[in-house]
């Protein structure tokens, strides 16, 4: 009994010492008193957003064409298939001072386009997945806001426009889905400007609760007059004629504009939180769901063994399951060289087959110059510049 006295008045104790502590926060050390409430984990659905991932290269230029280019997740749109200038796309060490943002993604263009087709369109944007948004509960009674922040400079001041396009819910006009927009002004030339954007609820059109597309984030940096005709959609609505990008300026018109983008994140709720600063480890995990990366010389690849006298087999597997079971996409039909097990004689890869896939691996065959049946190879890239991606993206 005396025990549990004991244990009594010590709960007793620190029962009111948790009152006190909550009572007051003159009772707190004063480090602890000074700390900024930084909101919960998990809360930004953009991957990648302080652009500190780039497995495909840090910088890109003569670009003309749609999809993904440096920074991981974040990829282009060439809307209506349509010249909208020539792009250098970079990945920079340089970010607003004091934010603890040290990277940026920074569109040059290099090539001007003073007067785009009327349905042309340049946007930069990322794909979030379905069941990554149960929470915006899209659709519903309970449905959620979205907000929107980020960091932005350019040489070009005036209005752009970012948006939101649920891909799931068609109700009208191409190119397909509802959307949601709203503008921001860049003020002053080369600075970096924060910018924070609110969207409504959505009540109408769930979001299906798969590993498919859900939303789109999108950054307008040029837009024919297809989609400034209109009004702008300021609640969810149908992609009609004319409203998507309304007011958006042209940072193509002349060479050497720019736009410059860093800290991007959007999360539920009608109020911007701090941006979520996460550890290059788990960026990296969370890209590497959509792309994996094998490149330069003698990376190591997989070992197999001679299916036939030319075909050296084996499978690839992956640093971390896949959002999907990937394609592959090599340098070149070289871009494999396979060390025979008898001598380590080397054979480089004339051409590249794949075979069975899933999320977790993939079968590559490299047919080289003739060695034996049944012999064991292990198998690496061949030469600096040579990769393997597999793309499991949007």
């Amino acid at each position: 009994m005396g025990r549990t006295r004991d244990v009594s008045k010590i709960l007793t104790a620190n029962t009111s010492l948790l009152t006190l502590a909550s009572a007051s926060s003159t009772f707190l050390p004063q480090a602890s008193a000074s700390v900024i409430y930084q909101g919960p984990p998990n809360r930004n659905l953009i991957i990648n957003g302080a652009m500190q991932v780039a497995q495909r290269a840090t910088s890109l230029s003569s670009i003309t064409t749609s999809l993904y280019k440096t920074a991981d997740r974040w990829a282009l749109s060439f809307a209506g298939a349509q010249n909208f200038g020539t792009w250098t796309q970079s990945i920079e060490n340089d970010g607003p001072t004091g934010s603890g943002l040290s990277k940026s993604l920074k569109m040059l263009c290099t090539t001007a386009q003073a007067s785009p087709g009327s349905s042309a369109a340049l946007i930069f944007y990322q794909v979030i997945e379905g069941q990554n948004l149960q929470g915006v509960k899209k659709g519903t009674p309970q449905a959620q806001p979205l907000t929107v922040s980020f960091w932005v400079k350019s040489n070009v001041t005036g209005t752009y426009v970012c948006s939101l396009l649920d891909e799931n819910n068609s109700i009208g006009f191409p190119p397909y889905g509802t959307s949601i927009a709203r503008t921001y002004t860049v003020n002053a030339i080369n600075t970096w400007e924060k910018k924070t954007l609110t969207f409504s609820a959505g009540t109408s059109g769930v979001i299906a609760n798969t590993s498919a597309a859900g939303l789109r984030l999108y950054h307008w940096l040029g837009a024919g007059s297809n989609y400034q005709s209109g009004t702008l959609n300021s609640t969810w609505a149908s992609n009609a004629p004319g409203t998507e990008a309304v007011g958006q300026i042209n940072v193509a018109s002349a060479v050497n504009n720019y736009w410059q983008v860093t800290g991007i994140q959007l999360e539920i709720g009608s109020t911007a939180t701090p941006f979520e600063y996460k550890p290059y480890a788990q960026d990296l995990l969370e890209c590497m769901r959509y792309l994996q990366v094998w490149k330069d010389d003698n990376k190591a690849l997989y070992s197999g063994h001679y299916w036939s006298a030319t075909e050296s087999l084996g499978t690839l597997h992956f640093k971390i399951p896949m959002r999907s079971a990937p394609t592959l996409t090599a340098s070149s039909g070289t871009a494999i060289k396979s060390f025979d097990g008898v001598g380590q004689v080397q054979r480089v890869s004339s051409s590249i087959n794949t075979d069975a896939s899933n999320i977790n691996g993939i079968d590559i065959a490299a047919i080289t110059a003739a060695s034996t049946a049944g012999r064991a190879t292990f198998n690496r890239t061949n030469g600096a510049g040579s990769y393997l991606w597999l793309s499991a993206e949007l």
